[in-house]
């Protein structure tokens, strides 16, 4: 799709179904969004199901069960067991620390594909520090063994900034001894909790390039052993990235109670009305909210994007951090250089204070 919104949208690739905001861990970059939703506002296994089936039909091809902590819901391997009936790729995005045999049997009969397991640190008091969970490293360390043990694909995920950067060499040789298949090192992306805890978590130049040669060096060193997937923080990109493909291109995700969303952190932008799963389905959602359609394709970009030659490749880069950084929503992303508030990255970067602050941990209470 080039431009209009009146053109049919292709169907979305991925499905990512927030079962959950409920999570033992309290990671202050969480992508989850500030105002968490409730246990009792959360879709039945019916609903879920039903959601499930018209994703199928519609023509999504993965699924990725996702939270908070998907396993809290003690209908994971009944949604995982509907998706794959439907042909449907299988990611379980976890924490970990709710795993043991028995749940993973039941997640690996059900037809699990892959598992995605997140690590705060390869340091384990720091790692509980972040995460904020006394015990939780060696849980994790548990559930890698478990999941390698029955032989589900296995990819390790490391969020980076700047209180756990120089451990990046230790987590991918971490990555290779518990037999992943795939590590992702993601730099944290600034908005919601991360957003809030930005000077806490930001890093500097040369951490970021310091993490750069880590990566380099192990590519090198591990080869085909372990695929490395890298990703750089936005206030030192050089372009803005297409945010989750393009809005409305090739993903959608549903949050706990049910809404239909473009991005995972598309609630922090005001104003804007959020269709339901209860309320529509999920094809008239896509094809036709105004939601879906408000910044899908190029007729809504504001100069300097609606002339540039890669409108087509970043769409416009990312709403929320326009938003966050710009105060609007439909300004151009303020990674790009050429944006008109490019220069709210650079203040951040140079405001950043030398000693981080105390974390701001993502919990209901700190909702805001």
């Amino acid at each position: 799709m080039t431009s209009s919104a009146i053109t049919k949208a292709p169907p979305p690739m991925s499905l990512l179904a927030e079962l959950t905001h409920r999570c033992p861990l309290q990671c202050p970059y969480c992508s989850n969004p500030l105002r968490l939703d409730p246990r009792a506002g959360e879709l039945d296994t019916a609903t879920w199901m039903r959601v499930l089936d018209e994703a199928a039909a519609m023509g999504v091809l993965q699924v990725h069960f996702s939270g908070g902590e998907p396993m809290a819901r003690p209908d994971l391997a009944d949604l995982v067991r509907h998706a794959v009936s439907l042909g449907l790729y299988t990611n379980l995005i976890t924490s970990g620390v709710l795993l043991n045999r028995d749940s993973l049997k039941m997640l690996s009969d059900a037809g699990l594909d892959h598992i995605q397991l997140s690590f705060q640190d390869a340091d384990a008091q720091e790692g509980e520090r972040i995460g904020g969970m006394a015990g939780a490293q060696a849980k994790k360390l548990e559930a890698a063994r478990l999941i390698v043990e029955d032989g589900l694909p296995l990819t390790l995920n490391f969020v980076i900034h700047r209180q756990n950067a120089e451990r990046v060499p230790a987590m991918l040789d971490l990555a290779e001894q518990l037999g992943a298949r795939r590590v992702e090192i993601a730099h944290t992306q600034y908005y919601g909790w991360g957003l809030l805890n930005r000077d806490a978590l930001l890093p500097d130049r040369a951490q970021l390039e310091a993490t750069e040669q880590a990566v380099a060096a192990a590519r090198t060193r591990f080869g085909n052993r372990l695929a490395i997937d890298f990703v750089t923080p936005d206030y030192y990109a050089e372009r803005p990235k297409p945010c989750m493909g393009g809005w409305g291109q090739r993903f959608l995700n549903i949050s706990p109670s049910g809404k239909v969303l473009p991005c995972h952190a598309a609630e922090s932008i005001p104003g804007l009305t959020f269709p339901s799963v209860a309320e529509e389905s999920l094809e008239a959602i896509w094809q036709d909210s105004p939601l879906f359609n408000l910044y899908r394709g190029t007729d809504w970009m504001p100069q300097p994007c609606q002339s540039c030659a890669f409108k087509e490749d970043d769409w416009g880069g990312c709403r929320c951090q326009a938003l966050a950084l710009a105060g609007q929503a439909d300004a151009t992303d303020p990674v790009c250089h050429r944006a008109p508030a490019h220069d709210r990255i650079e203040q951040a970067i140079a405001e950043r204070p030398e000693t981080p602050p105390a974390f701001r941990y993502r919990r209901y209470s700190n909702t805001i």
